[in-house]
């Protein structure tokens, strides 16, 4: 899944065969899984082992692959002389978590949207190793994270606070790290100005499935919370539903007891994917893989 612009995207592949699919918030998606599920490869090659790789991992690559996928990446701190610009970002994901990072300037607000941002604003900007530098300074002295796990932003989604809220939030963490220009943070990192991005409407956090839906008509306002979240994947297992939201990797959707259940996308990747049956078409929603609770609480398990 790709957000290259506001919009959500699925990439598919067959072989040397390539597509893209544009998802639209309140139209029907599902498919089947069929067989095992492989390595996707690393970089653009094939896995060399056509390796097995477990249904509940979201890197979908074996070993070997994931670590020929990490070494080239920003993150492994291998591209020092990178010349490209970089920007150093401030991300809001609900009330307590806050985190800071870095993304190629050419690529926008594509990472905040593919983290799931619920809001964020730049920082500063400037080559890739002073953006990293200022990336270690405010962690330090802040207290923020680099990265945030999936399960907490799923858990607080459907409970996000007002867009003012979540605006004040992004400011206050913006005035803690401006305040510590001088002290740490490279000269060569130029600071940007306070922006508060909000993405709750791209994402379709303010839109919830019609219990009588209509093609003609787009869905109403209010999305409910999401109560469960797809755990892996399996032979024969069928996830289809009514698209309403859509975070980062996560596919929210609104299946046939009226609930929101989420698909975390990466959990598809490396899977034979087919199309739903007849009966699943019919309805327009049906899940039978196994779903975890969103909460933290019991895990509903098998096929059902």
């Amino acid at each position: 899944m790709r957000w290259p612009g506001e919009v959500p995207e699925l990439g598919w592949s067959r072989g040397g065969d390539r597509r893209v699919s544009v998802l639209a918030y309140g139209v029907g998606l599902g498919f089947r899984a069929v067989g095992e599920r492989h390595c996707v490869g690393a970089r653009g090659n094939v896995c060399p082992l056509g390796a097995v790789v477990p249904g509940r991992s979201t890197g979908g690559r074996c070993v070997e692959c994931a670590r020929l996928d990490r070494a080239h990446s920003v993150a492994a701190d291998t591209m020092a002389d990178d010349p490209r610009a970089y920007r150093v970002y401030l991300a809001w994901f609900g009330p307590g978590m806050v985190k800071v990072g870095i993304t190629g300037e050419e690529r926008g607000a594509a990472r905040l949207r593919e983290q799931g941002a619920v809001a964020f604003s730049w920082l500063g900007r400037g080559p890739l190793m002073a953006a990293r530098r200022t990336e270690e300074v405010l962690r330090a002295a802040l207290g923020v994270p680099d990265r945030i796990p999936y399960a907490k932003k799923r858990a607080v989604r459907g409970q996000l606070p007002g867009p003012e809220e979540r605006a004040g939030a992004v400011a206050e963490l913006y005035a803690r790290a401006a305040a510590l220009e001088g002290r740490g943070w490279p000269e060569s990192l130029e600071r940007m100005p306070l922006e508060v991005v909000d993405q709750v409407g791209v994402f379709g956090l303010d839109r919830a499935p019609d219990p009588d839906p209509d093609p003609g008509r787009s869905v109403r306002e209010g999305a409910p919370a999401p109560v469960r979240a797809v755990q892996e994947l399996v032979d024969g297992g069928v996830v289809a539903g009514r698209l309403v939201a859509a975070a980062g990797p996560d596919l929210h959707l609104a299946v046939a007891d009226g609930s929101v259940v989420v698909l975390d996308t990466r959990l598809i990747t490396g899977w034979d994917l087919t199309s739903v049956t007849r009966a699943a078409e019919a309805t327009g929603s049906d899940v039978r893989v196994p779903l975890i609770d969103i909460g933290g609480g019991g895990v509903q398990g098998g096929l059902f």
